[in-house]
C-alpha cells in the first residue's frame, strides 16, 4: 500500500504540473500576442517601415522578432541580423570606454578636458572655463544643444577633430556643472579624448571593445560596414515613408553612429544587467556607468543622466533607458535591473514612435497598461507642410498660367511695352523690394531657431525640401508675372 501511495502521489504531481505548464504557456503566448498586436498597430500609425525587437530576461533572449521591411522597394524583411544605426544609444558605448580607460589609469573623470585636448578653450560670459570629463559625460559642460547644427559633412579620417573644432569660439550656454543641457557634441569631445588617450582612432578602439563584449557583427561608423545587412533608412514625407540618404557625419560617430543588430544588442543588454561576465570589462565598471549625476536638478521628473544612460525612479522601480535619433533611424533601449528585464527596439525611420513602442513593450511585458495616445512631431509637421505644398503648388500653376498667357499676348501684340515712368517706376521698385524681402525672410527663417535650411532638409520630413524649392519657384514665377504687368500695357485698338 505504501508503494502504491507513492506511485499515486507521483502520478498526481505529474498531472498537476502538466496542467500548469499549458497555462504558463498560454499566459506567455497571450503576452506575446498583445505585444505583436501593439507593435503592428503602432507601425501602421507611424508609417515606420521596419522594426527589430528583442527582449531579454535574466540573461536569456526570451523574445526576438523582426517586423516589416529593411528595404521596402526590395521587400526585404527585417531579421535579427538586420543592421541599424544606433543613433544616440551609441553614447553608452563611448561612456563605458571612458570609464574603462579610467580603470586602466589612463585618465581621471575629474580631469580638465584641456589636459587631453589643449586647444579646446571654451568660454562662458567671455571667461575661460574648466570642463571636466564627468561634465561631458553628464551633459553638464555648458555646451549648447544646438551645436549639433554645426557638425560638418565629412567622411575624412580627421572628421572627429573637425567636429570638435566647431566648438572653438562658440560660447557656452551655461556655467559648467551648473545644470543639465543635452548636447550631442559632448560625446564627440569624449571620442576625441579616447583617441588621444588610447593612441588609436576612436573607431578602432571601440571596435575592439565591441569584439571583447562579443558584439562581432557590430560596427563603429558607416565606413566600417562591409555587410549587406544594413537596413535602408527612411523619413516621413507626404504621409508615407520616403527613402532618404543623409550626408555622412563621420565626426559624429561617438555620439550616434555605432551600427548593430538585435542579436548583438541582446548581448549589450545582458552585459548591462550583469549576465555577461567579461575579463576586460568588470561588473564594477558597468555599475559605475549606471550611477546617475545628482549634483544637478533632474532633467525630467525623477530622471537623472549618467554615462550615456538616463536613470528613472518610478513606483519604487528603477529604469535605465536611452533613446536614439538619426535622420533616418531611431532606437530605444530600456532596462528594469531589479527584474533583470531589457527591451531594445531598432527602426529604420526617424520617428518618436520608436520610443513609444519600446516603452509600451516594457509595460506589456511587466503586465502594465500601455499608453497608445502618442503623437509624432515629424508627422504633424509633415501634415502641415503637405497642405502648404498643395496650396503653393496650385499658386505656382496659376501664376505660371498667367505668365504664359501674358507672354502669349505680348507675342500676339495684344500687349505692348510701356514707358517706364511715374507710377510704373514706383510699382517696379515696390514689387522688387517686396519679393526680395520674402526671399530673404525664407532664407533667414531657420536662423531664428538657430538652425539652417541644410540642417532642416536633412532632419525634417522630405516634404519640407519640396515645399522649400516649390515656394522659391512660385515666388520667382509670381515676380516675373507681375513684372510683365508693370512693364507692359494693353494695346489700345484704333477706332479708325
Amino acid at each position: 500500500m505504501s508503494k502504491l501511495r507513492k506511485v499515486m502521489s507521483v502520478i498526481v504531481i505529474f498531472f498537476w504540473m502538466n496542467a500548469l505548464i499549458p497555462q504558463a504557456h498560454a499566459i506567455s503566448n497571450d503576452k506575446i500576442l498583445k505585444i505583436e498586436r501593439f507593435v503592428e498597430e503602432q507601425m501602421e500609425i507611424s508609417k515606420i517601415p521596419g522594426i527589430s525587437l528583442v527582449v531579454v530576461e535574466k540573461g536569456k533572449t526570451v523574445y526576438q522578432k523582426g517586423f516589416g521591411y529593411a528595404d521596402v522597394k526590395e521587400k526585404k524583411p527585417v531579421t535579427s541580423n538586420t543592421l541599424f544605426e544606433l543613433a544616440s544609444t551609441s553614447k553608452a558605448f563611448t561612456g563605458l570606454a571612458i570609464l574603462q580607460l579610467e580603470k586602466e589609469g589612463l585618465l581621471k573623470r575629474t580631469d580638465d578636458v584641456r589636459k587631453y585636448i589643449p586647444w579646446l578653450e571654451l568660454e562662458y560670459n567671455n571667461e575661460p572655463q574648466t570642463i571636466t570629463i564627468d561634465q561631458l559625460l553628464f551633459h553638464t559642460s555648458g555646451i549648447a544643444s544646438n551645436t549639433i547644427v554645426q557638425i560638418p559633412k565629412s567622411n575624412a579620417e580627421n572628421a572627429l577633430e573637425l567636429t570638435v573644432k566647431t566648438l572653438v569660439d562658440q560660447p557656452l550656454n551655461r556655467k559648467p556643472g551648473s545644470s543639465f543641457e543635452y548636447a550631442t557634441l559632448n560625446y564627440n569631445v569624449l571620442g576625441l579624448v579616447i583617441e588621444t588617450v588610447s593612441n588609436q582612432p576612436y573607431d578602432v578602439y571601440i571596435k575592439q571593445l565591441l569584439d571583447q563584449i562579443g558584439m562581432k557583427d557590430s560596427y563603429v561608423g558607416l565606413h566600417q560596414v562591409g555587410s549587406n545587412e544594413l537596413a535602408t533608412g527612411y523619413k516621413i514625407g507626404f504621409k508615407k515613408e520616403q527613402e532618404f540618404t543623409p550626408p555622412l557625419y563621420r565626426g559624429n560617430t561617438p555620439a550616434g553612429y555605432i551600427i548593430s543588430n538585435s542579436n548583438d544588442i541582446a548581448k549589450w543588454l545582458n552585459l548591462q544587467l550583469g549576465f555577461i561576465q567579461n575579463d576586460i570589462i568588470s561588473r564594477q565598471t558597468i555599475e559605475e556607468s549606471q550611477v546617475p549625476d545628482q549634483s544637478v536638478e533632474p532633467f525630467d521628473q525623477n530622471t537623472y543622466y549618467t554615462s550615456g544612460w538616463s536613470i528613472l525612479e518610478k513606483n519604487g522601480k528603477k529604469y535605465i533607458f536611452h533613446a536614439g535619433e538619426n535622420p533616418t533611424f531611431t532606437t530605444y533601449f530600456i532596462m528594469q535591473p531589479d527584474e533583470k528585464i531589457g527591451v531594445a527596439i531598432l527602426s529604420n525611420m526617424n520617428s518618436t514612435y520608436t520610443t513609444a513602442i519600446g516603452q509600451g513593450v516594457m509595460d506589456l511585458w511587466e503586465g502594465n497598461p500601455v499608453n497608445s495616445n502618442h503623437s509624432d512631431g515629424y508627422q504633424e509637421i509633415d501634415k502641415i507642410v503637405t497642405i502648404l505644398c498643395i496650396i503653393v503648388g496650385c499658386l505656382g500653376l496659376i501664376f505660371s498660367s498667367l505668365l504664359l498667357i501674358s507672354l502669349w499676348k505680348i507675342k500676339r501684340k495684344q500687349r505692348t511695352w510701356a514707358v517706364l515712368k511715374g507710377m510704373r517706376i514706383f510699382l517696379l521698385v515696390f514689387h522688387s523690394l517686396f519679393v526680395s524681402a520674402i526671399l530673404i525672410l525664407v532664407m533667414v527663417a531657420p536662423k531664428i531657431l538657430n538652425m539652417t535650411w541644410d540642417f532642416i532638409k536633412v532632419w525634417g520630413p522630405t516634404s519640407i525640401s519640396v515645399f522649400y524649392y516649390c515656394g522659391i519657384a512660385t515666388i520667382i514665377i509670381y515676380y516675373l508675372f507681375v513684372l510683365l504687368l508693370i512693364l507692359t500695357k494693353k494695346k489700345v485698338k484704333s477706332i479708325l
